[in-house]
């Protein structure tokens, strides 16, 4: 896999990056500076708190000496109280702090400067000014409070305006869950018969706090350590769950609407050519951000806490830095990962202008009619297998999408989904995700018929500028012949010239170039480890098939790049792209009251305008 930026984007990237504040008034750069060194000195402040208490929970000696400097007249810096609670507390403020949450930002004020001022109205009293301990705690408190104040402006990102109310509703159902068990569990255990039902859950309570003599106090109660352990991790559990409740990002639940894909339409009516990809903005379930002139777009979908963005942007390229600077301050102001799937060589390149890394995905298949032919030693296999098929007495039917009877579409999709491979739909930067659709009358639908009649396979194209097409869609009977597949791309590829047809965008093979060059003579012992173990896990994913399927139509490859602001983000960004594509799902509870997909005044079932697809046939351009 090369991990090389497109060509040209080395060196461009510093010139305007968006990670570089300006300057601002007389104080030229070191205010904003001292604003962001501020704001990350709170991140490790929490850090370094989440580390000891989490050494503290696991040694007793340092436990013991951080408690002895809890009680009487000694106190502790902000959050130092060897609990689990302490530790997930202080990590995960961490976390939200390092994505500039401003509720983040406001809790911490809110738990950490009356505590200093507390702590400075102590040092006024004799018994505590006399342990230079409470010093420390008090300065240490008081840089962490300082900090907040000189880095305030860099907490911007909002939350879902849901948050308190889900905060409250998870807060109760966990503290009963949880202190139910608990208290269970104490009961169970108790060495001491006889103890009041009140004690029982004071105890379990108070150990969710801390695992230390907070709950020694309680007579009637004794429990072995185990179990204080466990409560104060289910107590733990429920407060970060509770957390996650008040700091999670909105979920970007505007998506495409009418208006925007009517200009969407318009768009790609002019710009179309640029990108085979461009169609697929046009799912309803993404969101789409445009330019301040409006001649410029991005299509992207909110994926746990990610805004992927998929392809290039639509549109004049002039206009692409407004876009991509609005895409990239709504993330900022929401607090998302940014990230782009399968953008070109010159997207990536203007993309790195604003911050981005590239990093190389693989290559893209593309076909150009003019040069296509099945004659010569090298398309021997291929042209084998196509005369077989055809032989086989199979046939195709090529027709746009609005050239189909309404019945006939209902029979395919019936079909389609009876194909599909699972019953997880599939698809997100090369899918369209529905079938059917009057709006895509300008598809291309090919349909493979048996000797009998009988369909066995489809396939589905949506358009790529005016002379182009890029796949969306395959499906076929498992029982059909091997190569049906190949048959119906060849014979699209001779009748191309029918539908003004000059070119076809084919699938993305992931890591293409690891598999061309491992193979090759000379490979260095690297890159032969890393097509090694791509060649293994294909053996669950289509990654090599996809690059040997495609590469026997000798296209021409086109690289495509995956987009990131930091290398830290990519297992989340890849989580959140396995999720978009349908390759990893969540469970969920199923919906009450779910729309259903809605009859066109033509009896065609479409999607909801406002909702994900729901079209029995969409699917991944592998067919999954």
């Amino acid at each position: 896999m090369s991990a090389q930026q497109p060509a040209l984007v080395p060196g461009q990237r510093n010139s305007t990056s968006r990670r570089t504040a300006p300057a601002e008034g007389s104080a030229g750069a070191a205010g904003p500076r001292l604003r962001l060194r501020a704001a990350a000195a709170t991140v490790w402040y929490l850090r370094l708190l989440a580390l000891l208490n989490l050494v503290a929970v696991v040694s007793l000696p340092f436990r013991e000496e951080v408690h002895e400097h809890n009680a009487g007249q000694f106190f502790t810096p902000y959050l130092a109280t060897a609990g689990l609670i302490s530790a997930a507390l202080a990590l995960f403020l961490a976390l939200v702090m390092r994505r500039r949450k401003r509720a983040a930002w406001i809790f911490n004020m809110l738990l950490a400067g009356p505590l200093f001022g507390l702590y400075a109205l102590a040092l006024t009293q004799a018994p505590y000014r006399r342990h230079g301990f409470n010093w420390f705690s008090t300065l240490f408190t008081g840089l962490f409070v300082l900090a907040l104040l000189v880095g305030r402006t860099e907490f911007r990102a909002v939350g879902d305006r849901s948050n308190p109310r889900l905060a409250l509703a998870v807060g109760a159902g966990g503290v009963l869950v949880s202190g139910t068990l608990g208290t269970l569990l104490v009961s169970a255990t108790n060495k001491v018969s006889g103890a009041p039902l009140n004690d029982r859950i004071a105890y379990t309570l108070l150990r969710g706090v801390s695992v230390g003599p907070l709950a020694d106090r309680l007579d009637s109660v004794v429990a072995p350590r185990w179990v204080d352990v466990l409560v104060n991790v289910l107590i733990a559990a429920t407060f970060l769950l509770v957390l996650y409740a008040c700091f999670r990002a909105p979920r970007g639940s505007e998506l495409l609407g009418v208006d925007d894909e009517k200009r969407l339409r318009a768009l790609l009516a002019k710009h179309g050519e640029r990108d085979s990809l461009g169609y697929f903005s046009l799912r309803r379930d993404k969101a789409v951000m445009w330019s301040p002139s409006g001649k410029a777009a991005i299509a992207y979908r909110v994926v746990g806490g990610v805004t992927l963005a998929s392809g290039d942007p639509i549109g004049d390229p002039e206009a692409w830095p407004g876009a991509i600077e609005e895409w990239l301050r709504e993330a900022r102001r929401h607090a998302w990962t940014p990230a782009v799937m399968g953008a070109g060589e010159e997207a990536g390149t203007i993309y790195a202008r604003h911050g981005l890394d590239a990093l190389e995905l693989g290559d893209e298949a593309i076909v150009e009619r003019a040069e296509f032919t099945l004659e010569g030693r090298a398309m021997r296999g291929v042209r084998q297998a196509h005369n077989r098929i055809r032989r086989a007495g199979y046939t195709v039917r090529v027709r746009r999408h609005a050239d189909i009877p309404e019945a006939e579409m209902a029979t395919l999709i019936d079909k389609a989904d009876h194909w599909r491979d699972g019953e997880t739909e599939r698809g997100f930067s090369m899918a369209l995700g529905r079938l059917g659709d009057p709006g895509d009358g300008r598809c291309v639908m090919l349909e493979c018929h048996d000797s009998r009649a009988e369909p066995r396979a489809v396939l589905s194209f949506v358009p790529w500028g005016e002379k182009g097409l890029s796949l969306d869609l395959m499906r076929r009977d498992r029982d059909s012949e091997n190569g049906l597949m190949e048959f119906m791309v060849i014979e699209l590829l001779l009748r191309a010239q029918e539908f003004g047809v000059q070119r076809l965008s084919l699938n993305f093979a992931m890591f293409r170039a690891v598999f061309d060059r491992g193979s090759r003579l000379g490979a260095g012992p690297v890159l032969r480890l890393w097509c090694t173990v791509l060649t293994f896990l294909s053996r669950w994913w289509q990654l090599e098939s996809l690059y040997r399927a495609n590469a026997k139509y000798r296209p021409v490859w086109e690289p495509r790049y995956l987009l990131f602001e930091k290398s830290s983000d990519l297992p989340r960004i890849g989580i959140a792209t396995a999720r978009a594509e349908g390759f990893l799902t969540t469970p969920a509870l199923p919906a009450l009251g779910r729309r259903g997909r809605l009859r066109t005044p033509g009896g065609r079932t479409r999607p909801p305008h406002d909702g994900a697809p729901s079209s029995p046939a969409s699917g991944s351009p592998s067919g999954s």
